[in-house]
């Protein structure tokens, strides 16, 4: 196992952080969020669907997941992990976590005939699954059943639910193809996801295969890490310029040893995380997953904590872009299983005895 980027990764990260500098930076999506009727992020979508046709059709990102044989990338969760990197340091709006990694992971062991249309971008996919689901507590949120093909109850918290052309819904260890659902977005702390509540009025549904709900979502939070990197990446890459910049008694702020010390010390958690972050994509393990989602979401939050302080008055402002960051690395840190959830998993896979 090598926790270094391959020359295959480097060129997609290159293609794609590319792609965002022009057509997603992160005054863009700021701008994109103020745009909003009510003007502080509303229940209308948000996503940047041209730009996500481009990242799927052009670049080939929607595939990575995907066989060959169907129409995909054939790609590992390496490359997939760089991506996620990227739509992090970006907070870009697009569906790449919840249709090319969540939905599409639930739908490969099918086969089904969806995933070519996912794969070229064409249409995308929502797992019906709250977004505060754990892969220990998978169910949570959800109160769905199914009667004579058809399906009733509601999943509160989905992300991408308002933008998915497709609902998949796991129900008693089947994944099922829905029409009919209701999309309500419900008010999200990250103005980049929203999340919504689902309802379903005898919905009819189309048995796609079986679904293991519990590792798909392991996988999912594994692959999350990659993005909380990435969050925190461009957090401490912005603060490090601004504090160059910034002067106070004829010195730039970033020369005061205060200030020193604690990027040095956020520096090093993010080295961490960008460890702990491969290895869950090399790895695969419930360990490796427990340990990276333990770290990479507190070290997202810290990080775009500290980028707010250190940039002072301008970063308490909605015109500063960090509040996204700060907002979706808050988002992540409860989505997939917490800190806690995760801390708790790896001590009984690893058998450490809790506190008596």
């Amino acid at each position: 196992m090598t926790l270094l980027y391959s020359e295959v990764e480097e060129e997609l990260r290159a293609a794609v952080r590319g792609l965002l500098a022009d057509r997603c930076p992160p005054a863009a999506v700021l701008r994109r969020i103020e745009s909003e009727p009510d003007g502080r992020g509303s229940a209308s979508p948000v996503y940047d669907l041209d730009l996500w046709k481009t990242l799927a059709g052009e670049i080939g990102v929607a595939g990575l997941l995907i066989p060959e044989e169907h129409g995909g990338a054939g790609a590992s969760a390496s490359e997939v992990a760089v991506v996620l990197e990227e739509l992090g340091r970006a907070v870009a709006p697009v569906p790449f976590l919840t249709s090319s990694v969540m939905a599409t992971l639930a739908l490969l062991p099918t086969g089904d005939a969806l995933l070519g249309e996912l794969a070229e971008g064409r249409r995308t996919a929502a797992l019906a699954v709250s977004f505060a689901a754990s892969p220990y507590r998978p169910g949570r949120g959800a109160s769905v059943r199914l009667d004579g093909g058809r399906l009733s109850g509601s999943v509160t918290g989905v992300a991408g639910a308002d933008v998915a052309d497709v609902l998949l819904v796991p129900v008693d260890g089947d994944l099922y193809e829905v029409t009919g659902g209701g999309v309500v977005v419900a008010p999200s702390l990250d103005l980049t996801r929203p999340v919504a509540t689902v309802t379903f009025e005898a919905a009819q549904a189309r048995r796609v295969g079986a679904c293991d709900l519990a590792e798909v979502l392991l996988s999912s939070a594994g692959l999350l890490a990659s993005e909380q990197l990435g969050v925190a990446e461009w957090c401490l890459d912005t603060t490090l310029a601004h504090v160059k910049e910034r002067h106070q008694f004829a010195r730039p702020i970033g020369s005061f040893q205060a200030v020193k010390h604690r990027l040095a010390d956020l520096w090093l958690d993010v080295v961490r995380a960008r460890a702990a972050a491969r290895s869950a994509v090399a790895d695969g393990s419930a360990v490796s997953v427990a340990v990276a989602q333990a770290w990479n979401a507190a070290v997202a939050v810290h990080a775009a904590e500290e980028a707010l302080q250190l940039h002072g008055g301008i970063g308490m402002t909605w015109e500063h872009p960090v509040h996204l960051y700060l907002k979706r690395a808050k988002s992540t840190e409860i989505a997939l299983g917490t800190p806690g959830d995760h801390r708790e998993a790896l001590a009984s896979l690893v058998d450490v005895p809790g506190p008596e």
